[in-house]
């Protein structure tokens, strides 16, 4: 039996026997299922790459693989991408905000498997990126495309696609709250109790999918021990800050390094560049090597000594002061090497970089504190290191509640709370001030382009300009006479504005509407004496298709109080836009938005 035919039959067995919220809950578990088979295959496949390079070759033959590693990885995905997948693989999560704001909901086939094959390729190699991303891009595109196989619309498509998202971050981390939060906070989904039961029962079919296969192994398998006191609060204040001021340096790095490949107008070039750079750190500094969990779960624990026992420096490691200086290193070299994989065209996410360089700062504020003699008390390293991971996430995704309930879970108790939530705050803060969008929404957000918890600004973002612009009006040129324009436009066209252009270059030249024509148009002995050049005037306002986006026209409406605003197109005049068919369309996606019929 054709494809088609099986699928039709079950979209009228589900028309007759389940409901559309029932289905939506069974759509949220399969979901949840699928993102969580896609942090297993990613994480799996990028493991045993890791086992045989890293632990073989390297471990046993000689040191010099570090650098051809990450170049040869580089190189594979390269020709994945150009010959297997055939598109360019996005990454991840940013590739899911552009397709939920400018895509309704819609992502395409090949980002269901685009990710699966090139981050453990990346990743593997010993590209110092993670698979979170990856995991939820990938996850996002298989809950896009079940929502569009069985025709649900773009409110219930968004939705399943932050059910992906939840489902993937609660497999890979274990935390299936912290994971809802994750969808609500970065998507900007709305929480009602009709987005909350779907987003539990794909973070919870996630969960169990990742434990059927790994068991109970996490990736940060840590317990607080050391209790929170309130003589503390003050370092955690400052943890805080210094988190702000790390995380501009993350953004700032990450951003500078993206607009220099951007330059590089070849791939090969930009695989060249990026694979020698991205070598060349790993050589230099191992512990750079792929995501970094390693590093991190040995400074929680309390033992540096064991992440930078490969140093090429030989510096004496007994020396708490050498260790502090090789950490830093480690921290402020890791956003490089991580723009480097990117800039090369390595497929992978910040998400682990960010929580290998928080950690790396809380535990060197810590020990720095500790060991200087400026102060009587003693911090635990351990929990600054957790406290550290939060601040800088809640500083570089603009994630502070996901910053706070992950490390929380993750450690398995809420005796945290109070220190993660004043870091993350006084982080998100602070960084919110100099930087207005995240590493994940930066490009968006310069564009205009990008959905907010603001309904207001969500439905302008979501409306697609070209529907509402009309051009059915009638053209006149500024050397037409009185006579023309009553012949010509008046007495056959239905609308009362008139567009005034020139022949030649068609720039806008000016406006005549039907009320400037009233007191004259029976005057006979004015019909060659007046031109449109004459009767024309300025619009109020002028759209511009190529710069002004849906939230720039609306302003232009109401500051001007003006009910038709002419658009132009490459400085050329291109048609209007109406009021009235304006605030229809916003009311329309406002329904759209809400999921009303």
């Amino acid at each position: 039996m054709p494809k088609k035919t099986i699928l039709k039959q079950i979209l009228i067995w589900r028309a007759k026997y389940i409901s559309k919220k029932q289905f939506i809950m069974i759509l949220s578990i399969i979901i949840g299922f699928t993102a969580g088979m896609g942090a297993v295959v990613l994480k799996n496949l990028t493991h045993l790459i890791q086992y045989l390079l890293d632990t073989k070759l390297v471990k046993y033959y000689h040191h010099a693989f570090y650098f051809l590693f990450p170049i040869l990885g580089l190189t594979l995905v390269y020709f994945s991408v150009k010959y297997i997948i055939r598109h360019k693989v996005s990454h991840g999560i940013p590739s899911t905000l552009y397709a939920i704001s400018k895509r309704k909901g819609i992502m395409k086939p090949f980002q269901m498997f685009g990710s699966i094959l090139t981050a453990p390729l990346t990743v593997g190699f010993g590209g110092s990126v993670g698979l979170e991303g990856p995991t939820v891009a990938t996850g996002a595109a298989l809950g896009s495309n079940i929502a569009r196989m069985f025709h649900m619309n773009q409110t219930i498509r968004t939705l399943l696609v932050g059910c992906a998202a939840a489902g993937a971050m609660s497999s890979i981390f274990k935390a299936p709250i912290a994971a809802i939060v994750f969808a609500i906070e970065v998507f900007s989904l709305d929480l009602t109790i009709a987005s909350m039961l779907p987003l539990l029962l794909a973070s919870l079919s996630a969960i169990l999918t990742s434990q059927f296969f790994f068991g109970d192994e996490l990736l940060l398998p840590f317990r607080i021990e050391d209790k929170f006191y309130l003589a503390d609060a003050p370092f955690y204040i400052l943890l805080g800050i210094i988190a702000a001021f790390v995380s501009l340096y993350f953004t700032e790095v990450y951003d500078r390094i993206q607009k220099l490949f951007d330059t590089l107008n070849s791939p090969i070039k930009k695989l060249l560049v990026g694979g020698i750079g991205i070598g060349l750190l790993v050589y230099l500094i191992p512990p750079l090597y792929g995501e970094g969990f390693a590093v991190i779960n040995n400074l929680i624990v309390g033992h540096p000594e064991k992440a930078l026992e490969s140093n090429i420096f030989n510096l004496d490691l007994a020396n708490v002061w050498h260790v502090i200086l090789l950490l830093l290193a480690l921290m402020f070299f890791k956003i490089v090497a991580s723009a480097l994989t990117f800039g090369a065209g390595g497929v992978g996410g910040i998400f682990a970089p960010t929580l290998f360089m928080g950690s790396i700062m809380g535990f060197c504020m810590s020990k720095v504190i500790n060991h200087s003699g400026l102060f009587s008390t003693h911090l635990s390293e351990s929990n600054f290191t957790l406290v550290g991971m939060a601040g800088l996430l809640a500083g570089v995704l603009h994630a502070p509640l996901t910053a706070i309930f992950l490390i929380a879970e993750l450690t398995g108790g809420y005796d945290l709370f109070v220190p993660l939530m004043l870091t993350s705050t006084i982080s998100f803060s602070i960084t919110k001030y100099f930087k207005p969008h995240s590493v994940y929404n930066m490009e968006l957000g310069r564009k205009g382009e990008l959905i907010t918890h603001d309904k207001d600004h969500a439905v302008l973002t979501l409306m697609d300009i070209d529907k509402v612009i009309e051009t059915n009006f009638t053209v006149l040129n500024p050397e037409m006479t009185l006579e023309d324009i009553i012949q010509k436009a008046v007495k056959k066209s239905k609308r009362n504005i008139y567009p005034v252009v020139d022949k030649d270059s068609h720039e806008l030249e000016g406006i005549i509407l039907l009320d400037d024509l009233r007191s004259i148009m029976f005057d006979q002995s004015l019909y060659t004496k007046l031109l449109a050049s004459d009767l024309m005037q300025k619009p109020l306002k002028i759209i511009n298709l190529d710069t002004d986006k849906m939230t720039d026209i609306m302003k232009k409406f109401q500051d001007s109080s003006a009910w038709n605003l002419p658009v132009k197109k490459d400085g050329k005049y291109y048609g209007f836009i109406t009021k009235s068919k304006l605030l229809t369309s916003y009311r329309r996606q406002l329904i759209n938005l809400q999921g009303e019929s």
